[in-house]
């Protein structure tokens, strides 16, 4: 299977995300615009859109963006409970055939503001529950006709979504990405997910959630194909070594001042995998060959937990060990972002290819 390389799209009205410079522009689409067509024109396949109550709605703006590009696949963050999963499979479906099979989805569990959209279900194994029915519904709804369903969190009554999803040899619907450390999510993904989504951890650590997430796919019954794995990290490369490694130790420096914790920091403080990645340091300062882990001893969240530091050649032989373990879809990023869409895709992107 040839690897999925996508960027990230921060999709905010506020400047200075992850540490960004760009002062204006911020929330139109103008300015993403310009960001997908610079990741459209140096490699990337497509990119992941931030999301996030607050933030501009993530689906309408992966409509605008797949209007005005040619070949950018946007990955659209959708939350059950702010979408009911008919309304959602449709929608998904008018893009992907109005895109020819451009529409990428990661489904996300985590809390976000959800009293602001209506959303009363907070309890995380009931939210795992409604989310693995979710995307067992959205399925059906892309692949049937007529489909009727009744479940514990949806209901449907001889539904079938029209159009239906871009088909080709290679794909019935839209891949379905999702994420999620814990046991509940990690039961989602083997069942329903097409690819579950790692955070940026050391080898071994993914080794062995590819090799339990296999097993678990036979114990729960999976009945698609199988699940494939993707990597979302922080890559911050630099002609050599040495100056990757000041850089980032430029920016952690930066970081650890009052106003950087408030650019960098997302809502996964209390998620599991979250709370693998912060304790990764103390295992080390650096693991693997280039995984840096003091991001989040200073305020980074996320995908900007840990870093691949160092020059193209070093993440790219870092990037390929994570291939060797089965990994195939990779969301990767860094700042300045139009500027690193450029730097990464020209330098980084060929050896990968």
């Amino acid at each position: 299977m040839s690897p999925e390389f996508l960027w990230y799209i921060p999709n905010t009205v506020e400047p200075g995300h992850r540490g960004d410079d760009t002062t204006t522009g911020w929330g139109s689409i103008e300015h993403s615009t310009e960001l997908a067509r610079t990741a459209e024109a140096h490699g990337w396949g497509g990119a992941l859109l931030g999301a996030g109550w607050e933030r501009p709605d993530t689906f309408t703006v992966a409509t605008a963006l797949a209007a005005r590009t040619s070949t950018f696949k946007p990955l659209i963050a959708v939350r059950p409970g702010y979408w009911q999963p008919a309304h959602f499979a449709a929608a998904a479906a008018t893009l992907d055939q109005l895109s020819r099979g451009r529409v990428l989805v990661n489904i996300v569990s985590g809390l976000d503001n959800p009293a602001a959209y209506g959303d009363t279900l907070r309890d995380p194994a009931r939210r795992y529950d409604r989310t693995r029915e979710f995307l067992h519904l959205v399925r059906r709804l892309w692949t049937e006709e007529d489909v009727t369903y009744d479940g514990e969190y949806y209901r449907v009554s001889r539904s079938t979504v029209a159009p239906r999803p871009y088909t080709t040899d290679k794909r019935a619907h839209p891949t379905l990405y999702f994420g999620g450390a814990s046991e509940a999510a990690e039961r989602v993904s083997a069942a329903e997910a097409d690819v579950q989504l790692f955070w940026g951890e050391p080898l071994d650590g993914i080794a062995e959630r590819v090799d339990r997430l296999k097993a678990l796919s036979e114990r729960v019954g999976r009945r698609h194909t199988p699940l494939q794995f993707g990597l979302r990290i922080t890559t911050l490369v630099r002609d050599t070594t040495e100056e990757a490694w000041r850089a980032a130790e430029e920016r952690i420096a930066k970081m650890a001042g009052s106003e950087g914790r408030t650019t960098w920091a997302g809502s996964h403080r209390n998620a599991v995998g979250q709370e693998r990645l912060i304790g990764l340091a103390a295992r080390g300062e650096v693991l693997d060959t280039c995984l840096y882990t003091t991001p989040g001893k200073v305020g980074g969240e996320g995908a900007a937990t840990t870093w691949l530091v160092g020059s193209a050649a070093d993440v790219a032989t870092a990037l390929d060990n994570y291939r060797k373990l089965g990994v195939t879809h990779f969301v990767l990023s860094d700042t300045p972002y139009k500027q690193e869409t450029i730097r990464i895709g020209d330098q980084l992107l060929p050896r990968l290819r």
